[in-house]
């Protein structure tokens, strides 16, 4: 069995992508400006194509992956829950603010498919790239759902308009209904889509490294500290107890602990400066987050794992 080490060698090379953003960003001539028309392309183009094609690519057996299935809502209802509930804590109500709340929930149970899609095939080989294109097919609806809805309500805008717009929902969706309805890339225009999830991997992980900020976390740190256990300490906790109710096979099992631990989308803080909230803020969460990864995904995958 893999140790703790190895999986950490196993996310060094997508790791090693989002601290190349990093630097390229902070000390040359490809600065923020470029970065934030890099990070539109990927979140509006490039990331739904791969997401399209990884669903569609492999025929779905919805019955075979239905423990999967539950697992992966359960995980995600049960992290969505504790990210809602945490302003009405009584330890917690007077640290926290309802509007940085607003924009700061997801970060708890969102997740970075570029990361997860990366490592998926080499921890669990070409099955575990399925089982985590299921998830992410039947979470990434809901996780969409639950990030808007808290943002929408305290801003007053039109819920459902902000979620037929989003892209993730837009291609995961058809992406779903195209593999249930038999669907296949065609053979002539597979080397083109196949380049452009491959091009959306890269641009996507460097992207996330280019958006780091610390800075604003200064504040809010209750807010900032909830948010991140929740996604790095309890989620992988509650993926496991997940796995064992539900009685995954290895691979599966596997997969859903590194689902559980991955960092948190990089799209958060786009997704909160587009619908008018503190985007600097949302992008410190989104940066410490890419950090503790390398701590909670070798904890999942590692000490987790071998219960």
């Amino acid at each position: 069995m893999l140790t703790g080490v190895n999986y950490a060698q196993l996310l060094f090379p997508d790791f090693s992508l989002i601290l190349l953003g990093y630097l390229v960003c902070r000390y040359t001539q490809l600065n923020r400006p470029l970065w934030e028309k890099v990070e539109a392309l990927v979140y509006y183009l490039l990331f739904p194509v791969l997401l399209f094609h990884s669903i569609v690519k492999s025929p779905l057996d919805l019955q075979l992956a239905s423990r999967l299935i539950g697992a992966g809502w359960v995980l995600g209802l049960a992290t969505i829950g504790l990210a809602y509930v945490l302003p009405y804590l009584p330890g917690l109500r007077r640290y926290i603010d309802g509007r940085d709340h607003a924009a700061s929930a997801q970060v708890a149970f969102r997740f970075n498919s570029f990361i997860g899609l990366a490592i998926a095939e080499r921890i669990a080989g070409p099955q575990g790239l399925q089982h985590i294109a299921v998830l992410i097919g039947v979470c990434v609806p809901l996780f969409n759902v639950a990030a808007v809805w808290p943002m929408a309500r305290h801003a007053q805008r039109g819920f459902l308009g902000e979620l037929i717009r989003n892209p993730l929902i837009i291609a995961t969706v058809a992406g779903l209904t195209s593999n249930l309805l038999g669907f296949q890339v065609p053979v002539w225009l597979e080397p083109t889509v196949s380049r452009l999830g491959a091009a959306s991997l890269a641009m996507g992980l460097m992207a996330a490294g280019a958006g780091m900020q610390f800075g604003a976390l200064a504040r809010a740190k209750t807010l900032a500290v909830s948010v991140l256990a929740i996604r790095h300490a309890i989620a992988p906790a509650i993926a496991w107890g997940v796995s064992r109710v539900f009685g995954l096979d290895p691979a599966q099992t596997t997969v859903l602990l590194a689902f559980s631990a991955l960092p948190t989308a990089s799209s958060c803080y786009v997704l909160a400066a587009r619908m008018g909230y503190d985007g600097a803020y949302v992008a410190g969460l989104v940066t410490l987050s890419t950090v503790l990864g390398v701590v909670s995904l070798p904890f999942a995958l590692g000490l987790l794992r071998s219960l």
